[in-house]
């Protein structure tokens, strides 16, 4: 597998082409190319302001209210809160890095579609991931995850395949998507001003289609162990305990 970084991708306003934007930079200043089965991976925030999610925003906790559909988890001016995407994040996606000032950037209102219609442009057999910065519960530091794709498999079942002894795996559902996104932050980072990259050597995770998207790596509420948060999660484990009698 390789990563390439796309160097000369402009500043990035509302209503450019990033599709066009993309071509443009390796056409004009890199060696790169497009070969077939590559995955393109492009960073929320320029899509975000392509799609003009840039807003208006004095205080940034009202635009963190503004896209918060259940609060997880609150420690001081830190909110964990599940946003419209069903993604579960520190400040509901809002980033004021690098925005004009008094303005805040909300993530893409659709980021599968936004990679499709990326894909769509691009007219190559390429997959196409949106990828984003999350924290992590019990683990220092962030990475970046995918929150939109199309063309590439964002998942792979290897449950009931045998592991090097010959036993199946019970459990085991790689983040294909994920994985990628966080390889390429290695090349692009947080300040080269990279935000897209090129990966070549995984083809065997290009679809023909475009798929089920990032969404479809959401895990549903009902398989959720850790959906509560913590003061949520105590209560809810005193009233079952009630019920149960143990607190009598």
């Amino acid at each position: 597998m390789s990563i390439f970084a796309v160097p000369g991708i402009p500043e990035v306003r509302s209503g450019d082409d990033i599709a066009g934007l993309i071509v443009e930079a390796i056409s004009t200043g890199s060696t790169i190319g497009f070969q077939d089965g590559d995955i393109v991976v492009v960073t929320s925030k320029i899509v975000s302001k392509a799609e003009g999610r840039s807003v208006q925003a004095s205080d940034r906790e009202d635009a963190i209210t503004s896209q918060t559909v259940r609060v997880v988890a609150t420690r001081g001016n830190t909110r964990i809160v599940e946003n419209p995407l069903g993604l579960v994040l520190a400040a509901a996606g809002v980033d004021s890095s690098n925005t004009p000032e008094g303005t805040v950037l909300l993530l893409p209102e659709d980021p599968d579609a936004s990679a499709r219609a990326i894909r769509k442009a691009l007219n190559k057999n390429i997959g196409v991931i949106i990828s984003d910065t999350i924290g992590r519960p019990w683990r220092q530091g962030v990475t970046d995850i995918a929150i939109g794709a199309a063309g590439i498999q964002v998942l792979e079942d290897l449950r009931g395949t045998p592991d090097a002894d010959g036993r199946p795996l019970e459990g085991t559902i790689v983040a294909i998507a994920d994985e990628i996104a966080s390889a390429v932050d290695l090349v692009t980072g947080k300040s080269k001003n990279l935000p897209v990259a090129i990966v070549r050597g995984l083809a065997h995770y290009v679809t023909v289609e475009d798929g089920p998207g990032a969404a479809s790596m959401v895990r549903p509420p009902e398989e959720d162990m850790f959906r509560l948060g913590t003061n949520e999660a105590w209560d809810e484990g005193y009233r079952a305990g009630l019920q149960a009698g143990e607190h009598q």
